[in-house]
C-alpha cells in the first residue's frame, strides 16, 4: 500500500449580505413559478407527462451517444441517428400537445432560478492570488515555436516585438533540445525564460526555471494554452503577454512533478493517455479519437489501472486525470479552468464508465455521478498490470514505466504575468439548495 496524504476541500463561508439574501429568495421565487407553470396549464397528469416525455427523450439521446463512441461502423452512425431524433421527437409531441410554448418559458425561468442561486452563495470579492513587486528582467531569454497554435508566432510578430523590449529569442528548429536551450541560458546568465509554444513546451521549460529559481514567463502561443487561460492571460493576443517584459508583477504558483518530469496542467492516463499516444493523433485528432475509444471504454484494450490517493483505492478506472490543483467542481474532463494554481494539492479524477447509465450520470456533473470520483491529495500514484502505461503530460504522449508516482511542489515556480491582464474570474459556486434555503430565510447574519 502506498501512504499517500489525504486534504480536506476548503469550506466556502456562506455569504452574508443582503443582495445575497434577496437573490436567494428570486431563485425560490423563480423555480415556483416554473413548476406553477408546468402544472397549470398541463395539470398534474400532464405535467407529468411533459417531463416524462422530455426525461426519457433525454435518456435516449445520452444512450445513444454513449453507443455512438463505444461502438464502430453500422452501429455507430445507428447510434447518431438515435441522438439526433430524440430531441426532435419530443419537439414533434410537444408541438401536437400545444405545449410548445410552455416548454419555451419554463426553459427561460428554470436556468433563471439557478442563475440567481448561484450569484446568492458566490463569495464576493474571492481573494486572488497575491502579486510580488518585481523589478524587470534585463537579460530575458525565451523561447518561440514558430509552428505552434498554427503559426502565431509569425502572425502576432513575436519574435520582432520582444527583441524591441529587450529580449534575446531563440526559436525551435528541427530536434532541438528545449530544456538544452533552457539550460544553456541560464549558464549564459538569462534572469528569465519564457516561453511562446504549447503547453507541453511550457512545463519543460518551467521545470529548468524553477530548478534555478529564475522567473517563468508564459506567452499564448499555442493552441489551447490552458496554462496561460488560469493564470488569467489574454489567449487571443499572445503579444499582450509580452507586457510582463516592461510592466510586470510576480506570482507563486505550484507546479505538479511526475516521474522526474514537470508538468503545469495535468498528467492524463489510460483512454485520453492511450489516444494522445496514438501516431495518428497530431495528424487527425478527431478521426483517431472516433477509432480508439470503442476499445478504450469497454475495456477490450489497454492496461488495467489502479489509482491510490489519499483514502481512494480505486481499481479498473478507464481515465484518471491528476492535476496540479484541482478542476471546477463540474468539469469531469479537464478541459475547463482552475480556480488556483497555488494551493499546494493536486486534483485526482477517475472515470469508470459501464454503460449508458454511467454515461448519462456524467452529463449532470460529477456531483450527481458515481462514475466519477475525485480527490484533492497531495501525492497519488498510479499503478497497472503492464511494466510501463501511456502517459499524457500537459498533452504531450510519454511512455512511463510503473507505478508512476505524482506530487506537487507548492510555489515553486515565480510567474511574471502583466500588471493589466483579463485575471482569472471566481469560479460559480455548486448549487447547494440547503445552503440556498437557509439563506432565503436568514434575516440577519446566517
Amino acid at each position: 500500500m502506498v501512504d499517500t496524504k489525504a486534504v480536506p476541500a476548503p469550506v466556502v463561508p456562506v455569504p452574508a449580505g443582503p443582495a445575497q439574501r434577496w437573490l436567494a429568495r428570486l431563485s425560490f421565487l423563480v423555480a415556483a413559478a416554473a413548476a406553477v407553470l408546468v402544472i397549470t396549464v398541463a395539470g398534474v397528469r400532464g405535467s407529468v407527462g411533459l417531463l416524462l416525455v422530455g426525461g426519457v427523450g433525454m435518456a435516449v439521446a445520452l444512450a445513444g451517444a454513449w453507443w455512438f463512441l463505444s461502438h464502430r461502423g453500422v452501429l455507430r452512425w445507428l447510434a447518431a441517428l438515435l441522438v439526433a431524433g430524440a430531441p426532435l421527437t419530443i419537439a414533434v409531441l410537444y408541438a401536437r400537445a400545444r405545449l410548445v410554448w410552455v416548454v419555451v418559458l419554463f426553459a427561460v425561468l428554470w436556468p433563471a432560478a439557478l442563475a440567481a442561486g448561484r450569484r446568492a452563495l458566490a463569495t464576493p470579492g474571492a481573494a486572488g492570488p497575491h502579486e510580488y513587486a518585481t523589478p524587470p528582467p534585463r537579460r530575458p531569454y525565451l523561447i518561440m515555436n514558430p509552428r505552434s497554435g498554427g503559426g502565431k508566432v509569425g502572425r502576432f510578430d513575436l519574435v520582432a516585438r520582444a527583441r524591441e523590449l529587450g529580449a534575446q529569442v531563440a526559436l525551435l528548429e528541427g530536434q532541438v533540445s528545449v530544456v538544452e536551450l533552457a539550460r544553456q541560458a541560464v549558464r549564459d546568465g538569462a534572469d528569465l525564460l519564457g516561453v511562446a509554444g504549447g503547453d507541453g513546451t511550457q512545463a519543460l521549460v518551467a521545470g529548468v526555471a524553477a530548478e534555478h529559481g529564475l522567473p517563468f514567463m508564459v506567452i499564448s502561443a499555442g493552441t489551447r494554452n490552458h496554462f496561460a487561460l488560469d493564470l488569467g492571460l489574454d489567449r487571443d493576443d499572445p503579444a499582450t503577454c509580452l507586457d510582463a517584459l516592461a510592466d510586470g508583477v510576480e506570482l507563486r504558483v505550484d507546479l505538479g512533478r511526475i516521474g522526474g518530469r514537470t508538468f503545469v496542467n495535468n498528467a492524463s492516463f489510460g483512454a485520453y493517455a492511450a489516444v494522445v499516444q496514438s501516431p495518428a493523433y497530431r495528424d487527425d485528432k478527431t478521426r483517431t479519437t472516433l477509432d480508439m475509444l470503442p476499445d478504450l471504454l469497454t475495456g477490450h484494450e489497454g492496461p488495467r489501472l489502479r489509482v491510490i490517493a489519499g483514502d481512494l483505492d480505486l481499481t479498473g478506472p478507464q481515465a484518471v486525470l491528476i492535476s496540479n490543483n484541482p478542476y471546477g467542481s463540474e468539469d469531469v474532463a479537464g478541459l475547463g479552468r482552475r480556480p488556483r494554481l497555488d494551493g499546494g494539492v493536486l486534483g485526482v479524477l477517475a472515470v469508470t464508465v459501464h454503460g449508458a447509465v454511467d454515461a448519462a450520470a456524467l452529463v449532470g456533473g460529477r456531483r450527481w455521478s458515481k462514475a466519477v470520483v475525485t480527490r484533492t491529495v497531495t501525492e497519488a500514484v498510479v499503478e497497472a498490470d503492464a511494466p510501463s502505461i501511456p502517459v499524457g503530460i500537459d498533452g504531450e504522449a510519454v511512455s512511463m514505466p510503473t507505478p508512476v508516482r505524482c506530487t506537487v511542489r507548492r510555489g515553486a515556480l515565480r510567474v511574471r504575468v502583466p500588471r493589466r491582464r483579463p485575471g482569472v474570474p471566481a469560479p460559480p459556486p455548486e448549487l447547494d439548495w440547503t445552503r440556498l434555503r437557509r439563506l432565503a430565510l436568514s434575516i440577519g447574519r446566517p
